[in-house]
């Protein structure tokens, strides 16, 4: 198969996806049929069984998915970044911007990941473990007066709060940015001064 071809193919299976997602986050994995998914890429439901065995595919495929991309990224910030304290920001800042751009994505793995067969879940809780582990180890190495379990406890405690993006983003993409992260870097206990712009809200 050719490069164009095999890219084609990547591509379509993306797309795919991407819709499946944003219907699951409308309607719930379980209210939405592989016809749904099909009419939303402009195909029907049966031709999508070329690039998904199952509607449990897809959702099995876009969980663990975005759980490798998460741990993937985080580790490549951390290890790329000049010391600790900058580790940590861009840790913050890596998991803020997938949140703002995929909030369909955070609102399936929330309401759908019980969906999941055993392995495919115990799969992605696997991914998730070793993402929490990233943060620990980089929160860890600035704050040292933090135990891991303290540590552990902060970094799921931030990640809820940026994780409720879906439901709490009511400005503009930049300025939700902004405020996440100082959010996010105050309850890790390393404050920053209020960018400009921010204060009074």
């Amino acid at each position: 198969m050719s490069t164009t071809a095999t890219g084609s193919t990547a591509s379509r299976r993306e797309q795919i996806l991407s819709a499946a997602a944003e219907l699951f986050a409308r309607y719930g994995f379980h209210g939405v049929g592989i016809d749904d998914i099909g009419a939303a890429v402009g195909v029907s439901g049966p031709a999508l069984y070329r690039h998904f065995r199952s509607k449990d595919a897809m959702l099995a495929e876009m969980l663990t998915g975005i759980s490798d991309k998460l741990l993937s990224g985080g580790r490549g910030h951390v290890e790329n970044a000049a010391d600790a304290a900058t580790a940590l920001e861009e840790l913050v800042g890596w998991h803020v911007e997938f949140a703002l751009t995929n909030p369909a994505l955070i609102t399936v793995h929330l309401r759908d990941l019980d969906s999941l067969c055993e392995a495919d879940r115990r799969r992605v809780r696997e991914l998730q473990r070793g993402y929490v582990e990233v943060w620990v180890t980089a929160l860890r190495a600035v704050r040292d007066d933090l135990d891991e379990h303290t540590a552990r406890a902060c970094a799921h405690a931030v990640l809820g709060l940026i994780n409720s993006t879906p439901h709490s983003a009511h400005l503009d993409a930049a300025t939700m940015s902004t405020l996440l992260r100082r959010m996010a870097l105050d309850a890790l206990g390393i404050p920053r001064t209020p960018p400009e712009g921010l204060h009074g809200r």
